[in-house]
């Protein structure tokens, strides 16, 4: 294709009322206006005023001034022991001394929530079976901490600094509404670069479907939050803590816009009951559900596309008395849609003890709101070592009521097992159901403590998923 000489006179045609009518002009001209108008352009944010009508130009380093001193670096060590394909042989043990343990490190970030107690709130995979926890204030002073204690359902950790003085804070804004759009900032230690800031707005708020945590309503951000920025702080530019990083998606492992934190609300409430209680209560209304299906829908005469349908009501619980009944579908929980039995489950397990849950819920062609109050799930738990030493290392609790009327399984479920420990070794997990010892079922901590005391050695019944085996304890 040929192109004019920059001297050339090039032509426009338009259609006027009489025909076609042909505009010259010069392509110089036009060139030279261009640069000219670039000329201005970057004139102009060369000159970028310092000041405005006398009024600094906005900056978020005020804010952050005040609110970074309060955001922690977390840094924690797991002894792990290790198992080499050598390990039994006397001749490479003797010769290379083999070693039976390494020491496995995590850095995250953390954020004070209550300076006078020293209190700081992480994620959980950042201290998940530590040995040995340390945090580097903005100053750079560092510091031992503690465990107060842990949800993996939520992620969450509440850890205690020690011998920490003057420190900053940064209470949790649980009454705080966020908006889609609403501008908010990360703060974090990315890779271990050390306290690193980046910006973004609110993407989406009640995000959930994340692998590994039962209970989710995420705020999703398209601040920059890369590894190491996990328990790290979400501020609004008020300075509000609206929330805790925890995740990212990414197919690469690094940023692509969409992270992920934990609203403070949730946070708040996993802080008080980690406090109190050592653990988290989680809060059940007395129903069992069932996804609405298109053919339980004809059946039931609902046209709704989706929901949960209450399959069973417990006797004397808090559902029966608020009047739900089976078949009723219910359709939100405070306001959150509930599209099918896992988004009920997530709802019901993230509702405060102690506080009413307002229900929707479609019955014979209607759309009606009951008020439901929240009853705490307190199982009776007992810790491995107390009932087997080769069970150290491990919780155990008995499956609440409605679990089991759900599932229709009965044993002792383990909760918790210590990385590196004991019943780790010997190949329990979390979330691991015992439903016999020595081949007689078990329904609770009692039946286990008696059939485990009548014998040193024992073989246990685990469920796992949809697989069960034996486990010999020995």
């Amino acid at each position: 294709m040929r192109h004019p000489e920059p001297d050339a006179t090039c032509h426009v045609t338009r259609r006027g009322p009489s025909g076609p009518i042909s505009t010259p002009f010069s392509l110089t001209g036009i060139l030279l206006a261009v640069a000219a108008l670039l000329s201005l352009q970057n004139t102009a944010y060369a000159a970028l005023p310092a000041a405005v009508d006398g009024e600094p130009l906005p900056s978020l380093a005020p804010v952050l001034e005040r609110i970074t001193p309060a955001v922690i670096n977390v840094h924690s060590s797991t002894t792990v022991r290790t198992r080499s394909p050598f390990a039994n042989d006397p001749v490479f043990r003797r010769f290379f001394g083999l070693p039976d343990e390494r020491v496995a490190r995590s850095l995250g970030s953390g954020v004070i929530v209550d300076a006078d107690r020293a209190i700081a709130l992480t994620n959980n995979h950042v201290i998940d079976g530590a040995d040995e926890i340390k945090v580097t204030l903005l100053d750079g002073t560092v510091l031992e901490a503690e465990l107060i204690g842990a949800d993996p359902d939520t992620d969450l950790a509440v850890i205690r600094l020690l011998e920490g003085e003057n420190l900053a804070e940064l209470a949790l804004a649980t009454d705080t509404p966020l908006r889609v759009g609403d501008f908010v900032v990360a703060v974090g230690n990315p890779f271990g670069l050390g306290q690193t800031v980046t910006s973004g707005i609110v993407s989406a708020l009640g995000r959930k479907g994340l692998r590994g945590l039962n209970y989710q309503n995420f705020i999703q951000t398209d601040a920059s939050i890369n590894p190491g920025n996990s328990g790290g702080a979400l501020i609004n530019l008020r300075g509000d803590l609206v929330g805790i990083n925890t995740a990212i998606f990414s197919p690469s492992g690094g940023n692509v816009g969409i992270g992920f934190a934990i609203p403070a609300s949730i946070a708040r409430y996993v802080i008080d009951e980690l406090v109190d209680y050592g653990h988290v209560r989680r809060g059940r209304i007395g129903v069992v559900v069932q996804d609405l299906t298109p053919r339980l829908a004809e059946a039931l005469g609902t046209r709704l596309p989706s929901g949960a349908v209450i399959a069973r009501v417990l006797e004397e619980s808090e559902a029966q008395a608020a009047g739900l009944t089976p078949g009723d579908v219910i359709t939100a929980i405070n306001g959150n849609l509930i599209a099918n039995r896992g988004d009920f489950l997530n709802a019901e397990g993230l509702l405060e003890v102690g506080k009413p849950a307002e229900v929707d819920y479609w019955r014979d062609g209607e759309l009606l709101t009951t008020t439901v109050a929240v009853f705490a799930v307190e199982p009776d738990r007992a810790s491995g070592a107390s009932l087997h030493p080769r069970l150290s290392g491990a919780t155990m609790a008995e499956l609440d009521r409605e679990t089991a009327a759900e599932t229709g399984l009965n044993g002792v479920l383990i909760t918790e097992v210590r990385r590196g420990s004991v019943a780790a070794r010997l190949g329990l997990r979390r979330g691991d159901l015992i439903t016999g010892v020595n081949r007689t079922r078990i329904e609770s901590l009692a039946q286990m403590r008696d059939a485990l005391a009548r014998s040193d050695r024992a073989l246990l019944n685990l469920l796992r998923g949809r697989n069960a085996f034996l486990l010999p304890l020995e």
